[in-house]
């Protein structure tokens, strides 16, 4: 039996992806990377708030644009260039799928979360569609009155 620990390997979130939209269909999919980014992404030295998922035409290819991954300090001369473009791992069929959805409806793929499942990095991508000020007004009225219920539970109990 093998024992993990969840200390060492962090998940990082994308925070601002559900402030700024709606988060329709998710995805998991593999990432491709070299032996000084994994050590980056293990210390967290990760940024993926910027970043969107690029998929070319006439290709059936997923490419994370935007994420930065800050360079390993031992590595050395063998480190990795920190904004490069790297290659996402998924099924054709769902490929296809998220191709659709931006071409059609004109939404785009976001990560949402990078962390690593059996000792390999994983990406949880989105389809998204952007939300309005409006939306943004109303869910953080709904987060108040909701944190007002909460106090207002509390106090009675």
């Amino acid at each position: 039996m093998k024992k993990t620990n969840n200390s060492q390997t962090p998940s990082i979130v994308n925070r601002k992806a559900s402030h700024l939209y709606f988060i329709e269909e998710r995805f998991e999919v593999g990432i491709m990377l070299i032996g000084s980014e994994i050590k980056s992404i293990r210390n967290a030295k990760v940024n993926i708030s910027e970043a969107w998922i690029d998929i070319p035409s006439g290709k059936n290819e997923l490419w994370l644009v935007g994420a930065h991954i800050d360079e390993y300090l031992f590595a050395n001369q063998f480190n990795h260039i920190p904004a490069r473009r790297r290659k996402l791992l998924a099924h054709t069929h769902e490929i296809q799928k998220m191709k659709k959805a931006i071409e059609l409806k004109g939404k785009t793929i976001i990560p949402l979360k990078l962390y690593f499942k059996n000792r390999r990095a994983k990406l949880e991508i989105g389809i998204c569609r952007g939300k309005d000020q409006k939306d943004k007004r109303q869910d953080v009225l709904k987060r108040e009155a909701n944190l007002e219920m909460a106090r207002q539970i509390k106090k009675h109990q």
